[in-house]
Protein backbone atom coordinates (compact mmCIF):
# COMPACT_ATOMS: atom_id res chain seq x y z
CA UNK A 1 0.00 0.00 0.00
CA UNK A 2 1.43 3.44 -1.00
CA UNK A 3 0.47 6.51 1.15
CA UNK A 4 0.92 9.79 -0.14
CA UNK A 5 1.21 13.17 2.12
CA UNK A 6 1.03 16.03 0.57
CA UNK A 7 4.10 18.13 0.60
CA UNK A 8 2.98 21.39 -0.76
CA UNK A 9 5.75 23.40 2.16
CA UNK A 10 3.22 23.92 5.12
CA UNK A 11 2.29 20.92 7.01
CA UNK A 12 3.92 19.13 9.76
CA UNK A 13 5.03 16.70 7.39
CA UNK A 14 7.52 14.63 9.50
CA UNK A 15 5.46 13.84 12.42
CA UNK A 16 2.44 12.75 9.79
CA UNK A 17 5.04 10.19 7.89
CA UNK A 18 6.16 8.98 10.93
CA UNK A 19 3.04 7.87 12.68
CA UNK A 20 1.31 7.05 9.86
CA UNK A 21 4.39 4.53 9.19
CA UNK A 22 4.16 3.25 12.75
CA UNK A 23 0.19 1.91 11.95
CA UNK A 24 1.22 1.19 8.25
CA UNK A 25 5.01 -0.80 8.96
CA UNK A 26 4.02 -2.74 5.56
CA UNK A 27 3.15 0.53 3.43
CA UNK A 28 5.05 2.90 1.97
CA UNK A 29 4.92 6.46 3.17
CA UNK A 30 5.40 9.08 0.78
CA UNK A 31 5.72 12.69 1.21
CA UNK A 32 5.69 14.07 -2.24
CA UNK A 33 4.80 17.13 -3.97
CA UNK A 34 4.89 15.48 -7.72
CA UNK A 35 1.04 15.19 -8.83
CA UNK A 36 1.29 11.78 -10.61
CA UNK A 37 2.85 10.19 -7.11
CA UNK A 38 0.01 11.56 -5.37
CA UNK A 39 -2.82 10.15 -8.17
CA UNK A 40 -0.82 6.96 -7.69
CA UNK A 41 -1.14 6.23 -4.18
CA UNK A 42 -4.02 4.37 -2.60
CA UNK A 43 -4.14 6.61 0.01
CA UNK A 44 -3.56 10.74 0.05
CA UNK A 45 -3.10 12.91 3.27
CA UNK A 46 -3.20 16.43 3.28
CA UNK A 47 -1.92 17.94 6.52
CA UNK A 48 -1.28 22.35 7.10
CA UNK A 49 -0.14 24.63 9.19
CA UNK A 50 -0.47 28.33 9.02
CA UNK A 51 -2.12 30.43 7.47
CA UNK A 52 -4.76 29.62 4.96
CA UNK A 53 -4.08 32.15 2.48
CA UNK A 54 -0.56 30.86 2.02
CA UNK A 55 -1.56 27.07 2.43
CA UNK A 56 -3.48 27.56 -0.74
CA UNK A 57 -0.67 29.80 -2.65
CA UNK A 58 1.54 26.86 -2.20
CA UNK A 59 -0.58 24.38 -2.94
CA UNK A 60 -1.11 25.63 -6.54
CA UNK A 61 2.81 26.53 -6.87
CA UNK A 62 3.55 23.05 -5.91
CA UNK A 63 1.64 21.71 -8.65
CA UNK A 64 -0.52 19.63 -6.39
CA UNK A 65 -3.31 21.48 -6.12
CA UNK A 66 -5.26 19.31 -9.44
CA UNK A 67 -4.27 15.94 -8.09
CA UNK A 68 -5.53 16.75 -4.32
CA UNK A 69 -8.74 17.76 -5.85
CA UNK A 70 -8.70 14.27 -8.05
CA UNK A 71 -7.55 12.46 -4.78
CA UNK A 72 -10.66 13.58 -2.66
CA UNK A 73 -12.65 12.71 -5.42
CA UNK A 74 -11.57 9.08 -6.18
CA UNK A 75 -9.64 7.35 -3.15
CA UNK A 76 -9.38 7.66 0.96
CA UNK A 77 -8.72 11.32 1.38
CA UNK A 78 -7.46 12.22 4.70
CA UNK A 79 -7.39 16.10 5.45
CA UNK A 80 -5.79 17.41 8.72
CA UNK A 81 -5.64 20.82 9.81
CA UNK A 82 -5.60 23.28 6.58
CA UNK A 83 -6.02 19.99 5.23
CA UNK A 84 -9.41 20.39 6.59
CA UNK A 85 -9.89 24.19 6.09
CA UNK A 86 -9.09 24.24 2.34
CA UNK A 87 -11.43 21.68 1.39
CA UNK A 88 -14.58 24.01 1.98
CA UNK A 89 -15.77 26.90 -0.01
CA UNK A 90 -14.54 30.37 1.14
CA UNK A 91 -12.21 30.72 4.27
CA UNK A 92 -12.08 34.11 6.26
CA UNK A 93 -8.39 34.45 6.30
CA UNK A 94 -7.72 36.67 4.15
CA UNK A 95 -10.94 36.29 1.91
CA UNK A 96 -9.12 33.24 0.23
CA UNK A 97 -11.40 30.72 -2.18
CA UNK A 98 -10.86 27.50 -1.03
CA UNK A 99 -11.19 24.18 -2.95
CA UNK A 100 -15.12 24.48 -2.94
CA UNK A 101 -15.29 20.12 -2.60
CA UNK A 102 -17.60 20.85 0.78
CA UNK A 103 -20.27 23.20 1.00
CA UNK A 104 -19.23 25.77 3.75
CA UNK A 105 -16.71 28.40 5.00
CA UNK A 106 -13.99 28.59 7.82
CA UNK A 107 -14.76 31.82 10.18
CA UNK A 108 -12.32 32.77 12.81
CA UNK A 109 -13.42 32.61 16.31
CA UNK A 110 -15.09 35.50 17.40
CA UNK A 111 -12.81 37.57 20.33
CA UNK A 112 -15.96 39.69 21.27
CA UNK A 113 -18.35 36.52 20.72
CA UNK A 114 -19.50 34.63 23.06
CA UNK A 115 -16.08 32.67 23.66
CA UNK A 116 -14.54 36.12 24.62
CA UNK A 117 -11.73 35.75 27.36
CA UNK A 118 -10.43 32.57 25.74
CA UNK A 119 -7.14 32.56 24.04
CA UNK A 120 -6.90 32.60 20.12
CA UNK A 121 -5.46 30.65 19.10
CA UNK A 122 -7.44 27.48 20.40
CA UNK A 123 -4.46 25.24 21.57
CA UNK A 124 -4.00 22.63 23.63
CA UNK A 125 -6.42 19.03 24.31
CA UNK A 126 -10.05 19.49 24.13
CA UNK A 127 -13.03 16.32 23.69
CA UNK A 128 -14.40 15.37 20.37
CA UNK A 129 -18.00 14.41 20.73
CA UNK A 130 -18.54 12.17 17.58
CA UNK A 131 -21.52 12.98 15.59
CA UNK A 132 -22.21 9.28 14.31
CA UNK A 133 -20.66 6.17 13.57
CA UNK A 134 -18.29 5.96 11.31
CA UNK A 135 -15.44 3.74 10.69
CA UNK A 136 -12.47 6.05 11.78
CA UNK A 137 -14.15 6.29 15.27
CA UNK A 138 -13.70 2.38 15.44
CA UNK A 139 -12.11 1.77 18.36
CA UNK A 140 -11.89 5.42 19.72
CA UNK A 141 -13.83 6.16 22.98
CA UNK A 142 -16.74 9.28 22.04
CA UNK A 143 -15.22 12.24 24.08
CA UNK A 144 -11.87 11.38 23.42
CA UNK A 145 -9.19 13.83 23.76
CA UNK A 146 -7.24 15.74 20.61
CA UNK A 147 -4.66 17.88 20.00
CA UNK A 148 -5.90 21.42 18.55
CA UNK A 149 -3.89 24.48 17.49
CA UNK A 150 -6.19 26.74 14.97
CA UNK A 151 -7.83 29.76 14.76
CA UNK A 152 -10.37 29.06 12.29
CA UNK A 153 -12.84 26.24 11.86
CA UNK A 154 -15.01 24.45 9.29
CA UNK A 155 -18.78 25.65 9.51
CA UNK A 156 -20.91 23.48 7.01
CA UNK A 157 -23.86 24.19 5.43
CA UNK A 158 -24.66 20.86 5.03
CA UNK A 159 -25.13 19.37 8.49
CA UNK A 160 -24.78 15.86 6.85
CA UNK A 161 -21.42 15.81 6.68
CA UNK A 162 -20.74 16.67 10.43
CA UNK A 163 -18.71 13.77 11.92
CA UNK A 164 -17.34 15.36 14.96
CA UNK A 165 -17.55 18.48 16.83
CA UNK A 166 -15.83 20.20 19.94
CA UNK A 167 -16.36 23.44 21.94
CA UNK A 168 -14.35 26.43 22.81
CA UNK A 169 -16.93 29.02 23.57
CA UNK A 170 -18.73 28.02 21.29
CA UNK A 171 -19.43 24.40 19.45
CA UNK A 172 -17.67 24.09 16.66
CA UNK A 173 -17.52 21.14 13.57
CA UNK A 174 -13.86 20.01 14.08
CA UNK A 175 -14.43 16.40 11.68
CA UNK A 176 -16.20 16.14 8.54
CA UNK A 177 -16.91 12.82 6.31
CA UNK A 178 -18.51 12.48 3.01
CA UNK A 179 -17.97 9.55 0.67
CA UNK A 180 -14.62 8.59 0.41
CA UNK A 181 -13.52 12.16 2.52
CA UNK A 182 -12.47 12.33 5.62
CA UNK A 183 -11.47 15.48 7.28
CA UNK A 184 -10.44 16.13 10.77
CA UNK A 185 -9.58 20.16 12.79
CA UNK A 186 -7.02 18.42 15.36
CA UNK A 187 -4.24 16.73 15.15
CA UNK A 188 -4.50 12.93 14.47
CA UNK A 189 -0.49 12.77 15.04
CA UNK A 190 -0.18 14.54 18.04
CA UNK A 191 -2.72 13.15 19.86
CA UNK A 192 -1.59 10.04 21.30
CA UNK A 193 -3.24 6.55 21.35
CA UNK A 194 -6.46 8.01 20.31
CA UNK A 195 -5.14 9.59 17.30
CA UNK A 196 -2.82 6.42 16.08
CA UNK A 197 -6.19 4.82 16.16
CA UNK A 198 -7.87 7.48 14.00
CA UNK A 199 -4.82 7.16 11.10
CA UNK A 200 -4.53 2.69 11.81
CA UNK A 201 -8.25 3.20 10.86
CA UNK A 202 -8.00 5.62 7.97
CA UNK A 203 -4.96 2.89 6.27
CA UNK A 204 -7.85 -0.19 6.78
CA UNK A 205 -10.28 2.13 5.98
CA UNK A 206 -12.31 0.99 2.68
CA UNK A 207 -14.97 3.75 1.38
Amino acid sequence: MRIAVVDYGMGNLRSVSKALEQVAPRGEVLVTSDPRAILSAERVVVPGQGAMPDCMRQLAASGAREAVIEAARSRPFLGICIGLQMLFEHGEEGDTPGLGLLPGRVPRFAVDGPQFGLKIPHMGWNEVVQARPHALWEGIDDRSRFYFVHSYYPEPSDGSIIAGSCSYGVTFTCAVARDNIFAVQFHPEKSQNSGLQLLSNFVQWRP
